[in-house]
């Protein structure tokens, strides 16, 4: 698989692309507030970020990882999130270090190039347009775009079909385990970032050297990593 050369790359969201934990902490400190519970620190909420905004919502609400609260407290908590995120959302986001440049650099190699993140589409967009990145991506795959999002690996098919590339000549570009099994499992090879929010748990100890999967310290560096195979 590593042989097979690359002809397009999707790039994860929160914490690959965009520094999105200020927003996500605002957001989940003023649901908690107005439910009458304490507050979480953004160290806290980075490492709730990776299964979605409702699993983001029961961690905050538990306090932990698990996310085991109930339901109905869950159900209720949810639309006060996202009323308050819809509010927080961009507001203290900003695009990582590397990522321009990085653009530029595999879209000047020929790369077809694909945004997949499991974030709704009505943020996602928002954010794509406010930082001035929509215009790179050829497909944007959002969480609620299909039936199911990453770590399946529906999303990294379906943008593949889109794109006209198959799974053997697509590198996936991202920050947590999501990213890892979701490629892996469509036959993509992954790159991961060192910077992002892998719910607290190191990415190194994800990725497999055999199958050409790496850390990249930005996608910058990603962009010369495939310039060197390409040439």
């Amino acid at each position: 698989m590593s042989n097979a050369r690359t002809r397009a790359v999707l790039i994860d969201l929160d914490g690959t692309l965009l520094d999105t934990v200020g927003d996500l902490a605002a957001a989940a400190n003023r649901m908690l507030a107005e439910l009458g519970l304490p507050s979480r620190t953004v160290d806290e909420v980075r490492t709730y970020i990776g299964k979605g905004i409702p699993m983001l919502v029961r961690r905050a609400l538990a306090g932990n990882l698990a996310g085991e609260v109930d339901d109905e407290l869950a159900a209720r908590a949810l639309p006060i999130f996202e009323r308050c995120y819809a509010e927080e959302s961009g507001r203290s986001s900003a695009v990582f270090p590397g990522v321009r440049d990085g653009l530029a650099q595999l879209r000047a190699l020929g790369l077809r190039l694909g945004c997949m993140t499991n974030k709704a589409t009505r943020f996602t967009h928002d954010l794509l347009e406010r930082n001035a990145l929509a215009d790179w991506f050829d497909v944007v795959v959002c969480g609620d775009t299909l039936p199911r999002r990453k770590p399946d690996p529906l999303p990294v098919l379906y943008s593949g079909e889109r794109l006209g590339v198959p799974p053997s000549q697509i590198v996936v570009i991202g920050d947590s385990a999501n990213d890892v099994q979701a490629a892996r499992s469509a036959g993509a090879r992954v790159f991961c970032v060192p910077y992002g929010y892998n719910e607290g748990e190191p990415v190194e100890s994800l990725l497999v050297e055999e199958r050409g999967e790496r850390i990249v310290g930005t996608i910058e560096d990603a962009a010369r990593v495939l310039a060197a195979e390409c040439g």
